[in-house]
């Protein structure tokens, strides 16, 4: 649309990038679409990226990367203890002081 019709000053050259859908109250929104059958962690997710995750597809391979994160840091802390841990070594009690003797005071 030319900028000389347009009376009201506001550039339409921009599109918009998705398109509309409707939804199921009948509103029109310029959203993602996600299938009612998808699982509610994955609508979550693609609702509440902020646009990063556009579809089910890219909402699952975040879900699978998170999971592998998860796992790896687990088998991390659990057989990363390189060498001996604090609960292994053996205590060895310090050397005990010589006791010395008590002498009573020699009353007059």
């Amino acid at each position: 649309m030319n900028q000389e019709n347009n009376k009201n000053g506001i550039d339409l050259s921009k599109r918009i990038s998705e398109p509309a859908t409707k939804s199921q109250s009948g509103e029109w929104y310029s959203g993602p679409y996600v299938s009612p059958t998808a699982p509610k962690i994955i609508r979550w997710l693609i609702k509440y990226s902020g646009g990063l995750i556009r579809n089910e597809k890219q909402a699952a391979y975040v879900i699978f990367g998170f999971i592998v994160f998860v796992v790896i840091i687990s088998l991390f802390l659990i057989f990363g203890r390189g060498g001996e841990s604090e609960r292994e070594k053996t205590f060895t009690p310090p050397a005990e002081a010589p006791v010395e003797e008590v002498v009573p005071p020699a009353e007059f």
